[in-house]
């Protein structure tokens, strides 16, 4: 129903921030997993979805816990994998006008984001997400998820549950985040991400349902 979005780099490709076996067992175990319950809770409830954004939302308001943890899960790895780039490239045009508004340069906004993350108490997710023009820093727990709000388009997350940095950090989340920010952000994605919440081209949707009505 559902597929796995491969990596859009080679397992290798952000080493030594984040190493490869993170990667092998971050993506062909952690993510696949949320897709692949995902997917059984589908067909046992006998749902031919078209879009996991839908799943997320329809999820949360019926109060399918269970479906909606890993749907959103399943979402937030494969925008996440969007969120880094082996080639960083800072940020420019409107996304870089709106930061310099907002948190008065890159430095207020590196300190906003990994302050946010770091401080998050247990697993979850420090986004940088856009609404009505304005850039804000927030955190998710768990499996919560910038999709369910209303007006809010998410411009970057980065994954603060223990797994995703632990291979290579052990239990230093400040280090993970404070690297991962300054060499894996994929600035050009987030633009185009900021420029879709201004009505400019679509935001990142995840892979369709393959053949969901077939």
């Amino acid at each position: 129903m559902f597929v796995l979005p491969p990596l859009p780099y080679a397992y290798d490709a952000l080493a030594p921030i984040l190493g490869e076996p993170t990667l092998r067992t971050h993506h062909d175990k952690h993510h696949a997993r949320y897709v692949e319950v995902t997917n059984t809770l589908l067909t046992e409830a006998g749902a031919k979805p078209r879009s996991l954004e839908q799943v997320i939302r329809d999820a949360a308001a019926k109060g399918e816990r269970k479906l909606f943890n890993n749907a959103a899960q399943a979402w937030n790895h494969a925008f996440f994998w969007e969120c880094m780039t082996p080639t960083f490239v800072a940020p420019s045009g409107g996304l870089a006008q709106a930061i310099e508004t907002s948190f008065g340069g890159m430095e207020g906004l590196k300190a906003k984001f990994v302050d946010e993350g770091f401080n998050h108490f247990a697993s979850g997710w420090a986004w940088l997400v856009a609404e009505k023009g304005e850039l804000s820093v927030i955190s998710t727990h768990d499996a919560d998820t910038a999709v369910t709000r209303d007006g809010v388009t998410p411009i970057l997350v980065c994954d603060v549950w223990e797994h995703a940095y632990s291979l290579d950090y052990k239990n230093d989340r400040k280090a993970f985040l404070e690297q991962w920010w300054a060499k894996l952000v994929n600035w050009r994605f987030a633009e185009a991400q900021f420029a879709a919440a201004d009505g400019q081209g679509e935001a990142y949707r995840y892979p369709e349902a393959a053949k969901a009505a077939a």
